[in-house]
């Protein structure tokens, strides 16, 4: 039976900005205004027209970066979050002159660059922007450089950000490719992120990583209606009254593949470790759901990853993959099954700091014997002999009932709020704890493909067939009982 998370409050965020390692990939379109200007519809909606400017918002892919409101004179997004290695895709860009502008802001004293690359990120480099601590993440100006050459016709141009530090450095508002003409630089951009936005693909189908995907309101109404309509088998005596199922899964495959994430970009990851069917960097929901899978559960095709975890460089074996569907609300009667094509993650890739013993989140442990002492840098525990090195990663439980992926793969999902779903997230569904056991009695050399064990999160793409699914929630999780992998009360 598993054990319940501790949760611990976030750090202030202007104390520390989190950073997450998400890549939006979205279905372009060009939008120019009255022939000069860009138009934009940022991470809230949020229109911005100023002649002559590509705004940082309007990537049409990125690594590492995140939207925020702006305090600078023109309003709209500002994109930060940006360390080194992080980079921005914009599509479509006229360069029109040899003097180019970004607007910058920075607190972080290190410092860096801002490399503008032409057709890949190591491509043809354009110019580079020196970059220095402007006094706050807010303290905007505007810094120059020189292009290489101007080159004719619509570009793709890459963003890349260096550093010698670690840490985020920099906050981008805006660039210019040259003066402003009436062919002012235009980049393809994203489109709204509104959640009332409709997919132009069925959303099982459609990749990830596109912004908000809306659910299937059809295939989501059938699958509530066939739910609704389950009778739950009768609870026998003696049953264990705690609302849980689970499901154990054996070694899928690895691969530097992120489908969530990096759909399509075959190589663009860290190395994971997949559970269920085998999974790539071009899987989607009706991929899963005609796949063979390793996990024991019936009808259960879902896709499960997380890191590889190394010792020495080197992968380190799984002991087991158990997956548990719990609820953590009130009253689990209220928990509805996953909505189809449903895709999650948990944790923070990018997240990399020391948790030392008792730090109270992202947590490796012992279980079956105890811990005997830590790692040289305090990051791992060691386990006494005949137990394993675990994790437990418990994801979000509380569905904002519109969109089933949104740009981070995390804001369509919520926590409960005094143990109900409720305000932006009102849809209870079942709470998933990925307890990934590993043949290690941990030590020094291990290290997350990732990073620090900070870093460690996981990904979830639903492909539950739906009677399965019903089942398993409308006859335990519904009733308060204990099953295994059937509705059968058999425990495990």
């Amino acid at each position: 039976m598993r054990t319940p998370p501790a949760h611990v409050a976030p750090p202030d965020r202007a104390r520390k900005r989190r950073r997450l390692a998400r890549t939006t990939l979205a279905a372009a379109v060009v939008a120019a205004i009255g022939g000069s200007g860009i138009y934009i519809a940022g991470a809230q909606a949020e229109e911005v027209i100023v002649p002559g400017r590509v705004q940082a918002e309007a990537f049409a892919a990125q690594s590492g970066a995140q939207t925020e409101s702006t305090g600078d004179t023109d309003g709209g997004r500002n994109v930060g979050w940006l360390a080194d290695g992080d980079w921005l895709r914009y599509d479509n860009v006229s360069i029109t002159g040899a003097d180019l502008t970004a607007r910058v802001a920075a607190q972080n004293t290190t410092g860096g660059s801002v490399e503008l690359h032409l057709g890949a990120q190591d491509g043809q480099l354009l110019a580079s922007f020196p970059i220095a601590s402007t006094g706050g993440w807010q303290k905007w100006t505007t810094v120059t450089a020189k292009a290489s050459g101007v080159p004719a016709g619509a570009q793709t141009v890459f963003v890349v950000l260096k550093s010698i530090g670690t840490s985020d450095f920099v906050n981008l508002n805006w660039f210019t490719f040259g003066p402003a003409t009436a062919t002012t630089p235009s980049a393809t951009v994203a489109p709204s992120s509104s959640p009332s936005a409709s997919p132009s693909t069925s959303p099982s189908s459609a990749p990830a990583g596109g912004g908000w995907v809306p659910v299937d309101q059809a295939s989501w109404s059938k699958e509530l209606a066939a739910f609704n309509a389950i009778k739950p088998k009768a609870v026998p005596p003696g049953t264990t009254r705690v609302p849980e199922f689970h499901t154990d899964c054996e070694l899928a495959n690895s691969a530097p593949d992120d489908p969530i994430v990096l759909p399509g970009l075959a190589g663009a990851s860290h190395m994971h470790t997949f559970f269920g069917p085998k999974v790539d960097a071009f899987t989607t929901t009706d991929k899963l759901l005609s796949s063979t899978t390793t996990c024991n559960a019936p009808g259960d095709l879902s896709a499960y990853w997380v890191p590889e975890l190394r010792k020495d460089g080197k992968p380190v074996p799984m002991k087991s993959f158990r997956v548990y569907y719990g609820s953590r609300v009130k009253d689990p009667s209220t928990v509805k099954p996953f909505p189809p094509g449903l895709r999650v993650v948990e944790g923070d890739a990018k997240r990399q700091v020391d948790t030392p013993k008792n730090a109270g989140s992202n947590q490796f442990w012992c279980a079956g014997s105890a811990e005997i002492g830590r790692s040289a840098d305090g990051n791992w525990p060691v386990c006494a002999p005949g137990g394993n090195l675990i994790f437990q990663l418990v994801f979000k439980d509380c569905w904002d009932g519109k969109n089933i992926d949104s740009p981070d793969h995390k804001s369509h999902m919520g926590d409960p709020v005094n143990g109900v779903c409720t305000g932006k997230y009102p849809v209870a569904v079942p709470d998933l704890s990925f307890m990934v056991n590993y043949e290690s009695l941990g030590g020094d050399g291990l290290s997350l493909s990732s990073g620090k064990p900070s870093s460690m999160h996981g990904d979830f793409m639903n492909a539950w067939e739906p009677d399965h699914l019903g089942a398993l929630v409308k006859s335990c999780l519904n009733q308060n009982a204990k099953c295994g992998v059937e509705p059968t009360f058999a425990g495990g």
